[in-house]
């Protein structure tokens, strides 16, 4: 019986750059997406700014993304709001007298 390895090497392609690495079966597609998403990256800075080479194109898609990153971990942090809530919630409960009832 062949038995099939969890984990297999691919190639990703990054501008002209090509990386063999070992990944997942079930992760693959990420991996892949990422591939597509950097070098689209790469791609618009190449086209905007020509001439400035491989690995400014690189950093600068890597830059772009980093940002775009941080920008939605800050959009999806909810902790701020919760607990906004929960302060509401209390002084709405002490005003109209309730017994406080802890969520």
């Amino acid at each position: 019986m062949n038995e099939v390895s969890e984990t297999f090497t691919i190639r990703l392609r990054l501008g002209s750059l090509v990386f063999p690495i070992t990944v997942k079966r079930d992760e693959e597609i990420v991996y892949r997406d990422a591939e597509k998403l950097i070098n689209q990256r790469f791609n618009y800075y190449a086209g905007r700014y020509p001439n400035q080479g491989n690995e400014t194109y690189l950093t600068m898609a890597a830059l772009d993304i980093a940002v775009s990153l941080k920008r939605n971990e800050n959009r999806n942090d909810t902790a701020p709001y919760v607990e906004s809530i929960r302060t509401m919630l209390n002084e709405i409960e002490e005003t109209l007298g309730m017994d406080k009832k802890q969520p």
